[in-house]
């Protein structure tokens, strides 16, 4: 998205590339500093608590504040006085810190547009709650979310993930440079409210090339109606798109609401911290005792499972059999649900059961061909197996469909870049904020090793090591599901180069 800058006496802030400049010198500061000094100068003059701002740094993460103390003081120390003599930030005592200096905002640098798919292109923009309950914000993003699913499913459309819409939520921003940034003509808005077992849902179609709408609707329904409006919605935007309504083979929808509630929030849980995960495990336990039949909740804790140890030593055995017991009870629910296919696909690869595996993924596209997870997924896979180019060609076509996706995205471009040799791209692909502290360091540590950067190579394994202390390349190369010889030497021949133990 476009970012702003921030100029404040000779230093000019760039959160979105992560950067300080001081009359046009860089400054060496750490992400986090960056994370910190963003929070502060978005904010002038306001106090700040010490827990807002540990979040802004360390989001998803439990720290003692003795680290924001410490980041405080550095961030001090680079910026020097201010011109007055005083403190660009200041203590504010037992509560937290205030930015003191004047802030000139400047436009931030706009990314090149994307050009437009040779099919009919949608964002789905996230639903606004217009009801007075915030509980009632997980109905109004689980509206959108279904949305943006069964709209993907046409095959005739190419509709942006739900990642990168929800990249907007809560942002007032011009409709034509929201489908410049996302490459796409056509943006669904919309807005719910949910009340006592009521619901009213205003959606409008927008054509952002004319600024026309091309479709507005008002829906007043029983809660109970709330998914044969969603086909009714769904059917309304493909019939102003396409001209007629071609309908592919039905999901299974969830006949408890809670449950489907439940499902919603854990959605939301799956890329974040161990503490989020085990908070994910408990709600999708409840949703599938809930409804049984409904077959969402088995998928996410199916990955909820696997995702256990994976960053560290690996998911256990139980946990990789009960992870696959999931994922194939989702598949027989719900058959023509394209995530819970590459979901089960991704972890009979892990299994060695690669023709099986191959045949899901391939079912997965069919059924869905804009699910950027399943492009994302597979991209790791073939280049596992050898199939360098055609895994970032996969990651290639995840991104357009995800333009600002999830952490793990980055982390398979940047193993994919290592797999091609392509090592100065992979360090910078994988120094990116969004995944920079997750597993991808030990990618990072690779490629740096492999340009020869030793001590930098060395110092990222370091780090790594104290997330995932008991990593080893033994075990990492005996349980990825490598299908080339050559491919795994050259990784391990990395690891070995960045000092990561044996």
């Amino acid at each position: 998205m476009q970012g702003w800058r921030f100029a404040f006496g000779p230093f000019v802030l760039d959160p979105g590339a992560g950067t300080l400049l001081r009359n046009d010198d860089p400054v060496a500061i750490g992400h986090r500093g960056v994370k910190l000094l963003a929070a502060l100068v978005e904010r002038p003059g306001e106090i700040l608590g010490k827990a807002e701002l540990m979040d802004a740094a360390w989001p998803g993460i439990s720290v003692e504040e003795g680290n924001l103390t410490v980041q405080i003081a550095q961030l001090r120390k680079l910026l020097g006085p201010a011109a007055d003599g005083g403190e660009w930030i200041s203590t504010v005592p037992r509560v937290g810190y205030r930015f003191t200096g004047a802030i000139n905002q400047l436009g931030g640098v706009r990314r090149k547009p994307l050009p437009l798919p040779d099919k009919p292109s949608i964002a789905v923009l996230p639903f606004v709650n217009i009801s007075n309950d915030l509980e009632q914000e997980s109905f109004a993003d689980g509206l959108t979310e279904d949305l943006i699913t069964d709209l993907s499913r046409m095959p005739g459309l190419f509709v942006i993930a739900r990642n990168s819409a929800f990249a907007y939520k809560g942002k007032s921003r011009d409709v034509r440079e929201i489908a410049e940034e996302l490459g796409v003509r056509y943006l669904l808005q919309g807005s719910a409210r949910r009340v006592a077992g009521q619901v009213r849902i205003n959606a409008q179609l927008v054509d952002a090339a004319s600024g026309d709408h091309l479709w507005a609707e008002r829906f007043d329904r029983s809660l109970e109606d709330i998914f044969a409006v969603q086909d009714e919605v769904t059917g309304k935007i493909v019939e102003a798109l396409l001209g007629r309504l071609r309908a592919p083979p039905s999901l299974n929808r969830p006949k408890n609401l809670e449950a489907y509630d439940l499902c919603v929030r854990a959605r939301r849980l799956m890329d974040d911290s161990p503490q989020a995960a085990r908070e994910a495990h408990l709600m999708l336990t409840r949703a599938i005792s809930l409804d049984p039949d409904y077959a969402e909740p088995y998928r996410w804790l199916a990955i909820n499972h696997w995702m256990g140890e994976v960053h560290s030593s690996g998911p256990t055995e139980p946990a990789r059999k009960i992870a696959l017991q999931l994922a194939r009870k989702a598949v027989v629910i719900d058959p023509n649900d394209a995530g819970c296919r590459w979901i089960l696909a991704y972890l009979l690869a892990y299994e060695r059961s690669f023709a099986e595996a191959d045949a899901e993924f391939a079912k997965a596209i069919e059924l869905d061909a804009n699910e950027a997870d399943t492009f994302a997924a597979l991209s790791d896979i073939v280049v596992l197996a050898g199939r360098v180019g055609e895994g970032l060609e996969h990651i290639a076509k995840a991104f357009r469909l995800n333009p600002f996706p999830a952490s793990w995205y980055y982390l398979t471009l940047g193993q994919a870049q290592y797999a091609a040799g392509q090592y100065e791209a992979a360090v910078k692909t994988l120094r990116r904020d969004e995944t920079y502290r997750t597993s991808s360091r030990r990618f990072l540590a690779a490629s740096l090793a492999q340009l020869g950067r030793l001590d930098e190579a060395r110092a990222e394994a370091e780090l790594f090591l104290v997330a995932n202390p008991h990593f080893s390349t033994r075990h990492w190369a005996a349980t990825e599901p490598f299908r080339d010889a050559r491919t795994l030497e050259h990784f391990v021949d990395g690891y070995r180069k960045a000092g990561l133990p044996e």
